[in-house]
């Protein structure tokens, strides 16, 4: 909702079918369900007699994909789509996916979410060799893997495989051939990826929520190291990567990425977020007259308080539907006035209370700040601020776009500083301990960002690039 979010790199979609379907506008509306994952930039890629076309474009779907597009759109049998947020490659329509390889061995349509961690190594060895890239994006490097592997002689899928055995990092893929989908998940199942149904038809979606939106039928989340190839006849295959461990899914999706009715590796994220909240009054009990959620991240979490604490839920403040993205304004000044435009204090709800207000993060601490002056300014008599998540400390290699640790307020000030910095009577984010076992005390999950510990590899190389802010 703010610029100082994290963000999430991207959302993928993919379907096939035996005959002829509406795959674009499918693929378009699954996609308009996954727009929180990113809002750069969008395409879809599809197979029409043969030749592989794609659009894509800056912007939201509705931007890229009108009505008078969809109109047109021809029924085809199979369409792979994306939408982008940026964390490794600049945000520019060259770097918009799916990104098309057009050869004569094999044309293929490719989607990406995640980081992978060994791609400047792999690009510096293909530029050694002559190749010329096209984007400054991980997916293309897997694009060129895939074809090198096509051209020893091997068939797709255990192109695709060697490909993936290759790369390293957080990586769910959507890839369309002429009369082929695969899909595959990194070993450690950083970003989440499901399988469905839609008559005959499979679908393959970063969230359930995409499923939900077409009518589909959720058959199952693709596993950590699995790769799923289906063609246009029906058949399905499964193949592992390996070394493959469910180690590493993000714990952040459940915190804010995800849509709250998306299910994750059979997880709600919705009864998720609201464990988080309980476990926050248990972490430390607070007497006050209203729980209150930021809009719309806080939400459920404020309501797990509430249910916990018995004291009522009540709306601290009225969320403005049709302003435009903060982000995009050329100002701090601007996006500052954006914040306030957005949001707005409901004086009947905050004068003279005390307010429990529940946020998922705090990152730099200027969203946290203003929000409590606007509380204090509509007369809260008390705001105690309450984040569901542990304090951000480190970098994410895998996905997510967090601030360099200089800037992270967690690595200035202790939490009573924080406290004192916001202007909040007191100050309590949720263990690292309590949110795994608000997710799922039965699953491992990265929490790198809020410990440094991660489940797969850093090498050097890529901590300096991060350590550098070039993200």
């Amino acid at each position: 909702m703010f610029s100082e979010k994290p963000k999430e790199e991207c959302g993928v979609f993919g379907i096939i079918a035996s005959k002829p379907i509406p795959a674009v506008p499918y693929a378009a509306s699954a996609l308009m369900a996954l727009q929180h994952r990113g809002e750069e930039s969008a395409g879809i890629a599809t197979f029409v007699d043969g030749k592989l076309k794609c659009k894509k474009g800056m912007g939201q779907v509705s931007d890229v994909f009108t009505s008078d597009y969809m109109e047109y759109a021809p029924n085809t049998k199979i369409a792979v789509g994306h939408v982008r947020y940026s964390t490794a490659g600049s945000c520019s329509l060259e770097n918009a996916q799916p990104i098309e390889t057009v050869h004569s061995k094999i044309s293929l349509a490719l989607a990406h979410n995640g980081n992978l961690t060994n791609s400047l190594q792999i690009r510096r060895e293909l530029i050694q060799s002559g190749m010329v890239l096209h984007t400054t994006n991980d997916t293309e490097v897997v694009n060129i893997l895939i074809v090198r592997n096509m051209l020893d002689g091997n068939d797709l899928e255990h192109a695709v495989l060697n490909a993936m055995n290759f790369i390293q990092g957080a990586f769910s893929i959507v890839i369309a051939a002429k009369d082929k989908m695969i899909a595959v998940r990194d070993r450690n199942g950083f970003r989440p990826l499901c399988m469905g149904r839609l008559g005959d038809a499979a679908v393959f979606a970063s969230e359930t929520c995409a499923l939900d939106a077409l009518g589909a039928e959720f058959v199952r989340d693709v596993k950590p190291g699995e790769m799923i190839s289906c063609d246009t006849k029906g058949n399905i295959s499964s193949f592992m990567l390996d070394n493959s461990s469910q180690s590493g899914m993000c714990s952040f999706e459940f915190v804010y990425f995800a849509r709250p009715d998306s299910y994750i590796d059979g997880i709600s994220v919705y009864e998720a977020r609201v464990r988080m909240g309980r476990a926050l009054y248990r972490q430390l009990p607070t007497e006050a007259d209203y729980v209150c959620g930021v809009p719309d991240s806080g939400l459920q979490a404020a309501q797990g308080y509430s249910l916990e604490s018995g004291i009522p839920m009540a709306p601290a403040f009225v969320k403005n539907k049709y302003i435009g993205r903060s982000f995009i304004l050329p100002d701090q000044l601007r996006r500052e006035s954006a914040v306030n435009t957005k949001l707005n204090p409901i004086r009947a709800t905050v004068k003279g209370k005390r307010i429990v207000l529940i946020d998922d993060s705090i990152v730099r601490s200027t969203t946290s700040t203003r929000i409590i002056k606007m509380l204090r300014n509509a007369g809260a008599s008390e705001v105690h601020m309450r984040i569901s998540s542990p304090p951000f400390k480190y970098e994410c290699y895998f996905g997510t776009d967090i601030d360099n640790r200089d800037n992270l307020i967690a690595n200035k000030f202790d939490i009573n500083g924080i406290c004192e910095k916001i202007g909040a009577d007191s100050l309590e984010y949720l263990t690292v301990e309590n949110l795994r076992a608000s997710i799922s005390p039965d699953m491992s999950f990265c929490t790198g960002c809020f410990t440094g510990d991660y489940p797969a590899p850093v090498t050097p190389t890529l901590k300096n690039m991060f350590d550098g802010g070039d993200n």
